[in-house]
């Protein structure tokens, strides 16, 4: 864990829990009254909910485990990679994939999004080894994955948000 956890008890609190990062310090803020167990239930949740927004535990090593699932659900185990990893140094596009030398590329911007963007995104440049284009073939199996739509949805729409800020 890259922060530190401070709890916050206020006699004012009845119900309402909630957490914030500041810098590199959590705050969870709960009811005076909540018992130690409570505290310690909020506490995990409110971690793990702040680690995965911050894409703690997304590495390489998990990029791999995702196409070795995905390579036997979609791809009935057919797909070889040679290197799989995030870069930091994709800027302007979500991923890549080169066929010829069997290499997949994620941009590090999909560390912080829901898992579904990224598993979109991954599913997508795995099927580029299968078809080296946009074809309908294409397409037919990047859509085979139910949130297909919706991650596109969402980004088109963080693309637009970046080329708001860059202007």
């Amino acid at each position: 864990m890259d922060f530190s956890v401070r709890v916050i008890r206020s006699p004012r609190r009845k119900k309402t829990v909630e957490a914030k990062l500041r810098g590199r310090e959590l705050f969870v803020y709960i009811p005076a009254s909540a018992t130690k167990g409570e505290e310690e239930q909020w506490v995990k949740l409110f971690v793990r909910k702040f680690e995965k927004k911050l894409g703690m535990g997304r590495d390489d090593r998990y990029l791999r485990r995702k196409f070795e699932a995905f390579n036997r659900r979609y791809f009935d185990g057919r797909l070889e990679v040679e290197k799989i990893e995030f870069s930091k140094r994709m800027t302007s596009r979500f991923g890549g994939c080169n066929p010829k030398r069997r290499t997949i590329r994620l941009s590090e911007r999909l560390k912080h999004m829901p898992e579904w963007v990224l598993d979109y995104v991954l599913i997508h440049e795995m099927a580029h080894l299968l078809y080296p284009n946009h074809s309908k073939a294409f397409w037919k199996k990047v859509y085979e994955y139910k949130y297909a739509e919706r991650a596109r949805g969402f980004l088109i729409c963080k693309s637009m948000e970046e080329d708001e800020v860059e202007e």
